[in-house]
């Protein structure tokens, strides 16, 4: 509802979902199950705005096997994955896809076949580091195909309501508690209360040159969080992917075709994974990542050999994506790209932070699931089984939105000068480019550290008078860099995808200034 105080229209909501992926429309609908009446805002304008959109792979299962599922999250994420939250994920995993995904949404997942009484029987894909096959997708399509008739799924429930290209600049908190967030709906900003705010705004894509995520993953909910004063953990583990295209506007090649017999081959036509791992091209992201920047700057080159399967008939998106960019044979150029952040906000088993009232799910969240590495194809199912947990404690606890004091945000004035966000933009993913990738020496960290630093003076320096979306991602950006950069340095020990390898090359040059 709208209402207004003195001088200042706001609204109220039992439960608020900040983020319009798998996690926060899980959110949205667990809570309004439960009676409440929940605002569901997002930055999102249409739904390949949400990193939901972009997977690819598919949302893994048990197959009514948890251990197994269980055994194989735990492995692939070097032994670090909290055992506790593991069992939360597999113990509800299937329960989750069925009840939301099939017999909610109708997803009509790639099938094998009919069994004799015509019940479907799903074609289920293996991936990199899963023991066997378990994972249901659409094609290599996985996440559009969930998250569009969830999105409209939500939108027509009576007790949602969904405002999309609406950005959460700040939240709004008082003596421990969070009552809300102020959107940027106003000039000034727009506050809205809620009993409970739950943030599902996704990952950090945009603070790296290349990522497989949308251009507005800028940490917005990390950053919240933690300047409100929430716990974060685990953010030196930044996920790269390590098959995507390598050229211009990179795209991911899903493990799903590795699952299904592609192979990894260096410039000099050799398949290497082999040497690397007993496991080959199914070893675990961080050990395949970093086996394909290894070769390529050995050899010049490192390509996806599709040719072992039947690559238009069995992934038509990815082969239309290929032939788009003029890729016409079987051997498709790759590199690692940023994909996943696997910290975050620190949660319980409910997407509980330690603020009262504030909740968090998806990737901007750390349940501890993932440890120092993520299982392919976990994230669409973390987010859907976290979701549905919080939104449903969020409205059970049943609390009333307080209307307290919301801070008002300076709009003196509203011009930036020109192409500010963006040089700075620039400068952060030089930045984390250059010292917080795939590998990582400590002298280099703390480089990272001091030009961070200076960034996030900066910018600011302008936030202090000026209210803008661009400004407050950017931010958003340099806070949640500096809480990588600040994380890593403070682990000396190689794990998962944070590799620290001390003095094994020779310093590179900061990146300029650019003022």
């Amino acid at each position: 509802m709208t209402d207004t105080t003195s001088d200042r229209a706001y609204d109220t909501a039992d439960v608020l979902v900040v983020g319009s992926g798998i996690a926060g429309c899980a959110a949205a609908l667990a809570a309004a199950r439960e009676g409440a009446d929940v605002l569901l805002v997002t930055k999102a304008e249409r739904p390949d705005d949400a990193s939901t959109d972009w997977a690819q792979g598919g949302i893994s299962t048990t197959r009514g096997d948890p251990e197994s599922l269980k055994e194989d999250i735990i492995a692939a994420s070097d032994g670090t994955a909290d055992p506790e939250a593991v069992d939360v994920l597999v113990e509800n995993a299937d329960d989750a896809v069925e009840d939301v995904l099939i017999d909610t949404l109708g997803i009509e997942f790639d099938e094998a076949g009919r069994s004799d009484d015509g019940d479907a029987a799903f074609d289920y894909a293996r991936e990199a580091a899963h023991s066997e096959e378990r994972i249901l997708h659409v094609d290599a399509s996985t996440g559009s195909h969930i998250l569009r008739p969830f999105l409209h799924y939500v939108d027509d429930r009576e007790r949602i309501e969904v405002r999309q290209d609406t950005a959460a600049l700040e939240l709004i908190t008082h003596e421990g508690r969070v009552h809300g967030i102020v959107s940027d709906e106003e000039p000034e900003g727009h506050p809205i209360y809620a009993g409970a705010t739950i943030l599902a705004t996704g990952g950090i894509g945009a603070l790296y040159g290349r990522s497989t995520n949308p251009d507005d993953a800028t940490g917005d909910g990390i950053a919240m969080a933690a300047l409100a004063g929430a716990d974060v953990a685990d953010l030196e583990y930044v996920q790269f992917h390590p098959t995507a295209y390598a050229g211009d506007d990179p795209f991911l090649l899903s493990e799903a075709l590795r699952g299904e017999g592609a192979v990894l081959r260096n410039g000099e036509d050799e398949r290497f994974m082999p040497d690397y791992h007993p496991d080959a091209e199914l070893a675990s992201r961080d050990v395949v990542a970093r086996a394909v920047a290894t070769e390529r700057e050995a050899t010049g080159e490192v390509v996806l050999d599709v040719s072992p399967l039947e690559f238009e008939t069995d992934f038509p998106d990815l082969a239309q994506k290929c032939r788009e960019r003029g890729l016409e044979g079987d051997e498709i150029p790759v590199a690692p790209c940023e994909h996943f952040c696997c910290g975050g906000i620190d949660v319980d088993d409910r997407g509980r932070t330690s603020l009262d009232q504030l909740y968090a799910v998806g990737e901007c969240a750390r349940s501890g699931v993932h440890g120092a590495n993520r299982l392919a194809s976990t994230s669409l199912l973390e987010g859907l089984v976290w979701g549905l947990r919080a939104g449903e404690d969020a409205a059970a606890a049943d609390v009333a939105p307080d209307v307290v004091d919301a801070p008002d945000l300076l709009n003196r004035d509203p011009d930036l000068p020109e192409r500010f966000a963006a040089e700075k933009f620039t400068r952060l993913k030089q930045t984390m480019d250059e010292y917080l990738g795939l590998e990582r020496d400590p002298d280099e960290i703390a480089r990272a550290s001091a030009v961070l630093r200076r960034l996030k003076g900066e910018v600011d320096a302008y936030i202090r008078t000026r209210t803008s979306r661009d400004l407050y991602e950017l931010r958003n950006a340099s806070v949640v860099a500096l809480l990588i950069a600040r994380a890593a340095s403070e682990n000396p020990e190689s794990k998962g995808c944070h590799y620290v390898v001390d003095g094994a090359a020779e310093p590179t040059a900061e990146p300029p200034a650019d003022d």
